[in-house]
């Protein structure tokens, strides 16, 4: 019953607690951050500062006796022992240790605290520092003299021992006792450093000829143990043995560096030093020929330092061709570098070709060629090809006038007409150029026949062209003939060959067979530019004199087109051609064209032909032909028409001009309308002006 009543009693509280109200909390209204933010970690670090703020300072202590100084130890070598027991390992508790003995002037009890502490860690550097300083400090020379005799035999390797050992002896002026110590590190064969240093203590005391033997054990050293020196040990031995004025020494230590790298592990620094050496010394002839021995051999990348010392000192010593020679070998470096990054990059050929003929022998431009030309465009396709024929053309130039070996260009020649892909493209100006070449080496049957077979494998235009000028040249008319009778077989639609084979046949004096070639022609169902030949043929019968022919020639061309230029022309050369008649027959021509172009939709033109026949009346007609042409000449008015975008929208208006002729009857209606229109607007004007004055307006009344 207990245990019921208490739950019971348990619920009820609950009940209680349900019906008791949850006090509100504030709202906050700006959530924005703050401008200023602090970081958890800067919380706990006030914190912790402020802790040790509050703590209060340790009382000062003031010993009076020597049993409260004996005590006072007591304390705090027994707290020493105690943190040495708790932790043995920790180095920190024995310094301090010994380091609190030796300021109260304890110091064979320093000495026994630093014994106990080296027993436990005898490979702590820190220790043996501290020992040593320790018995430096209080003159204990000999003391620390074993202290570093110990260190150096147990731990050799490291180098802050021998320095602090050596450096103590010097100090105390046992220079001999220094070397001895030197000696001992040098028989462990150290890092370059601890040499130099060996050498610089040899230097202070002007011990030249030691040093320098110090130099030759560590090149030994360098020759029998590392694999891959650094050249700046062998620079620093030669600028030693310069600095002392021994140069012949310094030139046989550049040389013994030079000869122990060889051509593979070549450095540019060591040449640059050398190099500097020698132009020290004014040996200026064999300053260039070792910067030209390196640039020779060391990759070109890495040899740029060398070519900026090699140009400095050409500007300094050498002359212009030495100049020259430096910069040329700079930019081919650099065109090396553009076509090894991308080969068919041929413009970085061109450019790199160009300074290479300029400089060199003809071998290598040979060779620089042949690296060329070797990349072929990977793709059969002519603008893939248009950049890369003028390598062989220039290679087949090069060969012909500058290294005068015909036989060579010959070959060239026919390399890239093998390599070409005439069923897909072909080069016309290869040919022509190999057949001109042919006939410069007096091979004319060659010539021809490279012609011949380039019509026959890939015809074009420009091939027939070149052929039939080189036969003209030659006089050779019978074949001129075949050619263009080949010629018009292949390309009919060609005017300008019709009209050209039309000229040979004029030039050389048939008449007949020049119009025949025209009226072939004209008769072709296609033509390229059919006006330009018509006008030749029209041209052709007037040099003739034979005008009837030409005036059927025009009615011909009439009958397949009204164009104003033809009626024109037609007008203007019946006023050429007559004497007595042509002032009729020219006006008549004016009247068939003005008729005829009534119906012409372009009314520009028909107010081309009528400005055309008002100039022809006003030179040669009539009052009364000029007042009739005058009636006939349009009126011109602006007008407004809609525009439409390409998706059918309004673009909105546009105003241009148009032409109204008293002929056309059927804009009669609209040009009374027009008339009506401003015989309106005057009205308008004048009762406008009327109002303005009232004076005049009582005036008019009273009249």
């Amino acid at each position: 019953r207990g245990g019921a009543r208490v739950h019971s009693g348990g619920k009820m509280a609950s009940t209680a607690a349900g019906k008791q109200r949850i006090p509100k909390v504030a709202k906050v209204k700006n959530k924005a951050p703050a401008e200023v933010q602090i970081t958890a970690e800067q919380l706990l670090r006030e914190a912790k500062e402020r802790e040790l703020e509050l703590l209060p300072p340790p009382p000062q202590q003031k010993i009076t006796d020597v049993e409260e100084l004996n005590d006072y130890k007591l304390r705090k070598r027994k707290t020493f022992e105690d943190n040495i027991r708790k932790n043995r390992t920790v180095i920190s508790n024995w310094i301090k240790y010994a380091q609190w003995e030796e300021s109260l002037k304890e110091i064979q009890r320093a000495r026994s605290i630093y014994e106990r502490a080296l027993d436990v860690d005898y490979r702590n550097v820190t220790l043996w520092l501290k020992y040593a300083e320790m018995e430096m400090k209080n003159r204990q020379v000999n003391h620390a003299r074993n202290i570093w005799d110990r260190a150096i035999t147990t731990l050799p390797r490291v180098n802050q021992f021998w320095y602090k050992y050596t450096y103590m002896e010097e100090m105390l002026g046992n220079v001999a006792g220094s070397r001895q110590v030197f000696e001992r590190w040098m028989e462990w064969q150290p890092e370059e450093q601890a040499w130099h240093s060996y050498i610089n203590f040899e230097l202070r005391y002007k011990e030249v000829d030691r040093a320098r033997s110090i130099y030759e054990r560590y090149i030994l050293f360098i020759l029998l143990v590392l694999v891959h020196p650094d050249v700046k040990n062998w620079i620093k031995y030669a600028r030693f043995e310069e600095k002392h004025s021994y140069f012949a020494h310094a030139r046989k230590v550049y040389e013994r560096a030079v000869e122990f790298f060889g051509e593979e592990h070549m450095d540019e620094h060591l040449y640059v030093a050398f190099a500097k050496f020698e132009e020290n010394q004014k040996e200026f002839e064999r300053v260039r020929v070792i910067y030209k021995y390196a640039l020779d051999r060391i990759p070109k990348q890495e040899a740029q330092n060398l070519f900026k010392n090699y140009t400095i000192f050409e500007k300094k010593f050498g002359d212009r061709r030495g100049i020259e020679d430096i910069i040329v070998s700079k930019r081919r470096f650099q065109y090396e570098e553009e076509v090894k990054a991308n080969p068919h990059n041929y413009d970085a050929w061109f450019d790199y070709l160009r300074l290479v003929e300029s400089d060199t022998d003809a071998e290598t431009v040979r060779e620089v060629y042949e690296r060329a030309i070797a990349n072929v465009p990977p793709i059969q396709e002519k603008r893939h090809w248009k950049r890369y024929i003028y390598l062989w053309i220039n290679y087949a130039l090069y060969e012909e006038l500058e290294a005068k070996a015909s036989k060579r260009t010959r070959q060239v020649y026919q390399a890239c007409l093998e390599l070409l892909p005439h069923k897909k493209f072909t080069f016309a100006k290869m040919w022509l150029l190999y057949a001109q070449f042919e006939i410069r080496q007096k091979n004319l049957p060659l010539a021809r026949r490279a012609l011949g077979t380039s019509i026959g494998k890939c015809p074009k235009n420009k091939l027939f062209k070149g052929y039939i000028e080189l036969e003209l040249q030659l006089r050779e008319f019978d074949r001129c003939r075949k050619l263009y009778e080949k010629f018009l077989e292949f390309a009919p639609e060609n005017c300008t060959s019709w009209i050209k084979f039309a000229e040979l046949e004029t030039i050389l004096g048939d008449i007949d067979r020049a119009r025949a070639i025209y009226e072939l022609a004209i008769g072709q169902p296609r033509l390229d530019m059919p006006e330009v030949l018509w006008k030749s043929y029209i041209d052709f019968e007037i040099e003739q004199e034979e005008y009837e022919k030409t005036r059927n020639l025009y009615r011909r061309l009439l009958q397949r087109t009204q164009h104003v230029k033809v009626w024109i022309s037609f007008a203007q050369f019946e006023l050429s051609a007559g004497r007595e008649e042509r002032l009729p027959r020219c006006r008549q021509i004016y009247e068939e064209a003005n008729k005829a172009m009534r119906s012409c939709e372009e009314k520009e033109e028909r107010v081309m032909l009528l400005e055309s026949w008002r100039s022809f009346e006003d030179e040669f007609g009539t009052d009364a032909t000029k007042e009739r042409i005058d009636k006939l000449m349009p009126e011109k008015i602006k007008k407004r028409r809609k525009l439409q975008a390409e998706d059918g929208s309004d673009a909105g208006w546009e105003e241009y001009y148009d032409y109204i002729f008293p002929e056309d009857t059927a804009n009669q209606p609209n040009l009374k309308l027009l008339a009506m229109a401003k015989l309106w607007k005057k009205q308008q004007q004048e009762s406008e002006a009327a109002a303005m004055d009232p004076d005049k307006d009582i005036d008019e009344s009273q009249t």
